[in-house]
């Protein structure tokens, strides 16, 4: 639930058209989710934030779904701020400065007047089933012994995490959406709305998405998985409550994850071969005339009475290189607000995903036969881990059953992390689409 900006704590910073102060809610379903591996999981509780008024019809409701590592807070800044941010991807402490932990992981689409109008729309976010951050996931307790399920816990699909959704929404009294919006594994469950819920959902905004992950994505999850399973810590997912978590494992999951984000050219505009200090701590100067992350260590000459660039340490524990200690931060920032274990099977779930498979026995178009949904899909041309050509994919089988399908392939450098970092470039857009279905 949304405040408004004045009540903002001291010492925040609502940026213009912020939702304000938010504080996130949470809800038991009174009923068990059957889940697609044959288990019922009961209780489950949801956590939640919504945005907006919802209209006297009910029929101004937008559902946000999160990726992997994200949650309910979706907008505004939070009423208690987290030790750690959601919005802790690349380029974040450029983009949002001293505000980073209470902002929610999409509040530059979402509020008045932007992408996601609250101004229009009553929008909801939820954190997944399985997750970590308010709703019930492998270290919730087990009811059947009173401690944390870990390794217990039912696999989980997508399909999975949009029926829990639905029966979320039913508790609000939410019949119908007016749109389902994602990026990546939030735009996996739009899809997946669209398909199980056709009657339901008026508008799917799928952004930097698939209907399947392409076999190297899967690879670098699996390589991420498993360094989680190979740490001692781990302890077969039961290492709640024993003064041991696998934050090595999870930390290299990280570091596979994030380079998976982002692209050759962004790593190389930002860091190059840059080292990232001397032994006395000096890290290497930016030539005159030339914006920082646009030059290599070799092009960097001091001038008289100047510190000399960094030199290299001999040192194979050490970063040398400002990538290298740019991925150590991104770890050693996530294991401080993120389950291992969510991570395992929210990670699983992504690549066990494929609509084709699911639905329409090895044919996309059969799978999106019953889709009355009109669909936005957007898509980034350094994307690699989501190619715009999954995108396109759908987008064709959706156009040769006669569905409205409209695709968009923004030219931007950032690979993967686009989707968080084009905001003003997708607002446009979206605000486009949704406005033609009203």
């Amino acid at each position: 639930m949304a405040e408004p900006a004045s009540a903002l704590a001291a010492g925040s910073v609502a940026p213009a058209g912020s939702v304000g102060v938010v504080e996130t809610k949470y809800l038991d379903l009174p009923k068990p989710v059957r889940l697609d591996c044959g288990r019922e999981l009961h209780p489950v509780r949801v956590a939640y934030e919504t945005y907006g008024t919802l209209s006297p019809s009910r029929d101004n409701v937008i559902l946000v779904c999160h990726a992997l590592s994200g949650d309910a807070h979706a907008a505004g800044i939070a009423k208690t701020p987290p030790a750690e941010s959601t919005r802790d991807g690349f380029g974040a402490a450029d983009r949002d400065g001293s505000s980073a932990k209470g902002l929610g992981w999409w509040d530059g689409m979402i509020g008045p007047g932007k992408a996601f109008d609250t101004d229009r729309y009553y929008v909801v976010a939820t954190n997944l089933l399985g997750g970590c951050r308010g709703t019930t996931g492998p270290s919730s307790a087990d009811p059947a012994t009173g401690r944390p399920y870990g390794s217990d816990f039912p696999v989980i699909t997508v399909a999975d995490m949009v029926r829990t959704e639905r029966a979320f929404l039913d508790e609000l009294g939410i019949e119908r959406l007016a749109a389902v919006a994602g990026g990546s594994l939030g735009g996996m469950q739009a899809l997946e709305w669209a398909i199980l819920f056709p009657d339901q959902v008026d508008a799917v905004v799928a952004i930097a998405s698939t209907h399947a992950l392409h076999p190297q994505g899967m690879a670098w999850n699996s390589i991420a998985r498993e360094s989680i399973m190979r740490d001692p810590a781990w302890q077969g997912g039961h290492y709640y409550g024993t003064g041991r978590t696998p934050e090595a494992g999870l930390g290299v999951a990280r570091m596979v994850g994030h380079v998976t984000y982002l692209s050759a050219v962004a790593l190389d505009d930002k860091f190059g071969r840059r080292l990232q200090s001397s032994p006395g701590g000096t890290t290497p100067r930016t030539p005159r005339g030339m914006s920082d992350g646009k030059t290599n260590v070799s092009d960097m000459q001091a001038s008289p009475g100047e510190t000399a660039p960094a030199d290299i340490r001999y040192t194979i524990t050490e970063p040398e290189f400002q990538v290298e200690s740019y991925l150590r931060h991104q770890a050693d920032s996530f294991v401080r607000r993120f389950d291992a274990n969510t991570y395992l099977y929210t990670s699983r779930a992504l690549t066990y995903f494929d609509l084709a498979r699911q639905h329409g026995a090895g044919s996309l178009a059969r799978a999106l036969e019953g889709v009355s949904a009109r669909t936005l899909l957007i898509a980034f041309s350094s994307d690699w881990l989501y190619p715009p050509a999954a995108s396109q994919d759908i987008a064709d089988a959706l156009g040769s059953l006669g569905r409205p399908a409209e695709f968009h392939v923004i030219e931007a450098p950032y690979g993967h992390d686009c989707f968080l970092l084009e905001e003003a470039r997708q607002t446009p857009i979206i605000r486009r689409f949704l406005s033609r279905g009203r």
